[in-house]
């Protein structure tokens, strides 16, 4: 855990759950150390620049953050986040408009349930979960599957089962 040189904190919500980056400087020797959830994720000591980036992975799928440091003059300093090469203002309002999250309490257990609105992704409690569109037809199963073809061009794969078995898609 952080002590002494504790400089920011931030929290940052992505799909696999919510982190908490702390950033450790020493303005005497340089050192930086970023704790992610209390674990120690990187340690620099005896920098001689005092200023500059530190970039580490964030989450189950390593989104990229980077710590800014900065100095505003004297011996003060103004450290930053960006998320994915945004600030986390600017990352913090695009996934307001591109994910929708609901908390809630089932059989006594919190839960956070996150639907990525681009790719169709759900994510439960952190972990990537199958998701399904169920109807019958004709006392028939049917089934509409969607995932992310992992493509940015291609989106989202969508497969059609019937009872259980995949169906060709028709060209009209």
């Amino acid at each position: 855990m952080p002590v002494g040189d504790l400089v920011a904190v931030w929290e940052v919500a992505l799909s696999d759950g919510v982190y908490r980056i702390e950033f450790a400087h020493g303005t005497a020797t340089g050192k930086r150390v970023v704790y992610v959830n209390g674990q120690e994720v990187l340690r620099k000591d005896w920098m001689f620049k005092l200023v500059g980036k530190e970039t580490f992975p964030l989450g189950g799928s390593d989104t990229k953050a980077t710590v800014n440091i900065e100095a505003v003059g004297g011996f003060a300093y103004e450290y930053s986040l960006d998320i994915d090469g945004k600030s986390l203002q600017t990352f913090v309002d695009t996934r307001a408009k591109t994910t929708k999250t609901w908390l809630l309490k089932v059989d006594g257990r919190d839960h956070r349930v996150v639907l990525e609105k681009d790719t169709m992704d759900v994510w439960c409690d952190g972990e990537k979960v199958d998701t399904k569109t169920h109807f019958t037809m004709g006392g028939h199963e049917c089934c509409i599957k969607a995932a992310s073809s992992g493509r940015r061009k291609s989106g989202i794969v969508h497969w059609f089962l019937l009872d259980g078995a995949q169906v060709a898609a028709s060209a009209l």
